[in-house]
């Protein structure tokens, strides 16, 4: 017991940047070149060498004037620390490889749905080396908890501390099937929406909306209320004729233009908030991040 003890207290002591300094003075024959590489003064790199003597309880090199040589026992050792020092960096390398590789997306699960998973063929294709993990949740991100390397966010674009590019504008204005404009003879005034069903009548959008078509009296409270918790679902139900629904329009061009869905006006509502693609200001250099921004800022839709 008291010999594993004594081994586990000298592993702790031992000078390990020591071990990195013998290597490269043994490499190059020099004191002054391994200097150099390391970023140390001869001085600095004698005293290390001398340290690992110490502790070894053998001396490595042969000092000479204006030359150096490495005893037996430097010989030994030298060629196993290279190749030591060689399998570390290339486990380190792959592991950086195996990170630039893979990029972890976090977004809005709407705008996942109704934009990223129509788009992100298109990236992969044009960058054949990054894997793309798509992660969805309607919590804002705390990066220096969280496993990502960028994220789609839905607010102002004021996060300290991170890069924000402006994706689209985060407007939105009530949607419906046509079957279930029918039922009322059609869809003609704002006033018209108040005939029908309104899903999820608790969005704080519908004031917004409301206020921006002229009618900011109107109180939905009291109505039957629905919460889908996602546009995603939200824009199912109003394709089901379940109601009328308050949506982003250029997520469901495509319903538009299949006559799932209608866009009775043109009137838009606004809350402040946009869509934008944030990351780190110390990530602002990584490859797959540049790519991956510059990918979403020539295919977003011009927006205003």
């Amino acid at each position: 017991m008291h010999q594993e003890n004594s081994s586990m207290k000298m592993s702790k002591q031992f000078p390990l940047n020591a071990l990195r300094v013998f290597e490269s003075a043994a490499r190059q024959m020099s004191f002054t070149k391994a200097g150099e590489e390391l970023g140390l003064t001869q001085t600095a790199v004698s005293y290390q060498i001398k340290l690992l003597e110490d502790t070894l309880k053998e001396q490595l090199f042969l000092r000479r004037p204006r030359q150096v040589s490495l005893t037996e026992a430097g010989e030994r050792l030298a060629p196993r620390l290279t190749e030591a020092f060689a399998i570390m960096e290339s486990a380190v390398s792959s592991l950086s490889n195996a990170a630039e590789s893979t990029l972890i997306v976090h977004s809005t699960a709407t705008f996942a749905a109704q934009w990223l998973a129509r788009h992100l063929g298109a990236f992969q294709l044009e960058n054949p080396g990054i894997a793309v993990r798509l992660e969805t949740s309607q919590d804002m991100i705390d990066f220096s908890r969280a496993q990502a390397d960028v994220a789609i966010r839905s607010g102002k674009g004021d996060w300290p501390g991170l890069n924000q590019h402006f994706l689209m504008r985060n407007h939105f204005t009530p949607m419906l099937s046509p079957d279930l404009a029918a039922t009322i003879g059609g869809v003609k005034t704002p006033e018209d929406i108040l005939k029908l069903r309104i899903i999820d009548p608790g969005d704080p959008w519908w004031p917004c909306w409301l206020a921006a078509a002229g009618l900011p009296d109107v109180d939905l409270t009291g109505r039957p209320v629905s919460k889908y918790g996602v546009q995603t679902l939200e824009a199912s139900a109003a394709i089901a004729g379940q109601g009328v629904a308050i949506l982003q329009p250029e997520f469901y061009a495509a319903d538009i233009a299949l006559g799932r869905l209608i866009q009775p006006f043109d009137i838009l509502g606004n809350d402040g908030s946009d869509y934008w693609l944030v990351y780190p200001e110390a990530r602002r250099n990584s490859k797959k991040i540049r790519a991956f921004r510059d990918f979403l800022l020539k295919t977003m839709p011009a927006s205003g």
